[in-house]
């Protein structure tokens, strides 16, 4: 597969929340409310993750009638993406932790 896509901190936001449960199928709201970002920043991002091959997601199928609200479509990651995503948080979070040690080369002895 070619390159993932950007990773933003929004995108590894998203991609923590997704590998809380990587085998969890999640909806919009429920990842709105794991990410705290607003629809119209999780819903592109779950798109470049579905073309990435990162995350399938398919419509639940209920009547909405019935159900009294839309059917909503459900969000999971793929195998590939599980590892791709495990990958790139765990790198995040060597950055984050060499940024926050102190510099010992710079520090007087």
């Amino acid at each position: 597969m070619g390159s993932g896509p950007r990773m933003t901190a929004s995108v590894l936001k998203v991609a923590a929340a997704l590998l809380a449960d990587p085998t969890a199928e999640r909806y919009g709201l429920q990842l709105m409310q794991a990410t705290g970002l607003p629809s119209g920043t999780l819903y592109p991002i779950l798109v470049r993750l579905e073309r990435a091959g990162w995350v399938e997601s398919r419509w639940e199928e209920v009547d909405p009638v019935a159900e009294g609200r839309p059917s909503r479509r459900y969000y999971r990651l793929t195998a590939d993406g599980t590892a791709q995503a495990r990958r790139e948080v765990a790198m995040m979070h060597q950055q984050m932790a060499r940024a926050a040690a102190p510099d010992t080369r710079t520090q007087p002895a």
